[in-house]
């Protein structure tokens, strides 16, 4: 009876903080976005060469988009002539800092894992679109144009949004908090269920065995199933947390989160429709690399 209420409890708590979260985070990105123009941001990644990365894997960060808004975009900067290795740590940076993923880490994980997180997460897309640059993938672009539209609410605001007195700004973030949550909610709900029964019920020593920190093969496979798994990182994290309760390397943990959220086949899928098959292939194996630096980095220094 007392596994039954503490499984019970977790998934309550753990269901009302990430919903919280969620719309309170993607509201305050809203505003923010409100203030950056994509124009002025096309503008500066073109002049700012290598740095250009850096500013592009910035702005994929800031961005809680979901992939069938993350590949117009991507296509738009290349139409803008934003330099291709630029436009690639975006296209990178975009799922696996997702600003929601991030908040989710700080408050389930800590912050110091998700610090580490974004420091990893953020220089690889940095300098794995700068590699593809220098590999002249670029060659493996098909000719397509910008589609606008989009099933998110981020980045469809009005030019003047920014205009609008506080409180109708507030409201607008606020709903597209919850239009953003809507999509993903029963997916986020299945994550925190899964782990409030790995929490209350599943054995440690088993889990400590197959994926704890001293199975050195427990990071590229965590990668590798993240993919046909198809697992949302919000599903993936509340998930992964219960499994880091039961004796699961952190790593393991986060090479599973950006595998699922880096490379899931829907993704994949999209991504060629503007990109030829090679181009495809060696994103997906940038998204395993990063994965894997990242769960191996993040089992060593936590």
């Amino acid at each position: 009876m007392n596994t039954l209420l503490d499984t019970l409890w977790y998934f309550c708590y753990i269901t009302v903080e990430l919903v919280v979260l969620f719309i309170v985070i993607t509201a305050i990105v809203e505003i923010i976005l409100m203030y950056i123009p994509q124009e002025k941001i096309s503008k500066k990644i073109e002049k700012a060469g290598f740095f250009g990365n850096v500013i592009a894997a910035g702005f994929g960060a800031l961005t809680p988009f979901c992939a069938c808004s993350t590949l117009p975009m991507t296509v738009g900067f290349l139409n803008a002539g934003v330099p291709f290795g630029a436009t690639m740590s975006f296209l990178i940076a975009s799922p696996l800092l997702n600003p929601i993923i991030i908040a989710m880490l700080g408050a389930l994980v800590g912050i110091k894992a998700m610090l580490i997180y974004v420091a990893i997460a953020f220089l690889c897309a940095v300098f794995f679109g700068w590699g593809l640059q220098k590999v002249d993938a670029q060659k493996y672009v098909k000719n397509v144009r910008l589609k606008k539209q989009s099933c998110c609410s981020a980045g469809e605001k009005p030019i003047e949004a920014k205009k609008l007195p506080w409180s109708q700004k507030i409201a607008i973030a606020l709903r597209a908090g919850w239009d953003t949550l809507r999509p993903i909610f029963w997916y986020l709900i299945i994550g925190v269920a899964l782990g409030a029964v790995i929490y209350g019920y599943m054995p440690s020593d088993w889990v400590l065995k197959i994926a704890g920190p001293d199975n050195p093969f427990a990071v590229p496979v965590a990668a590798i199933i993240g993919v046909p798994l198809y697992i949302r990182a919000e599903t993936a994290i509340p998930i992964g947390v219960a499994l880091m309760g039961k004796g699961m390397g952190v790593g393991t943990v986060i090479a599973l989160v950006i595998g699922g959220a880096g490379m899931a086949i829907p993704e994949m899928s999209m991504l060629a429709s503007i990109f030829k098959k090679k181009l495809v292939a060696m994103i997906v194996a940038v998204i395993f690399l990063t994965a894997v630096i990242s769960g191996y980095l993040f089992n060593i220094l936590l």
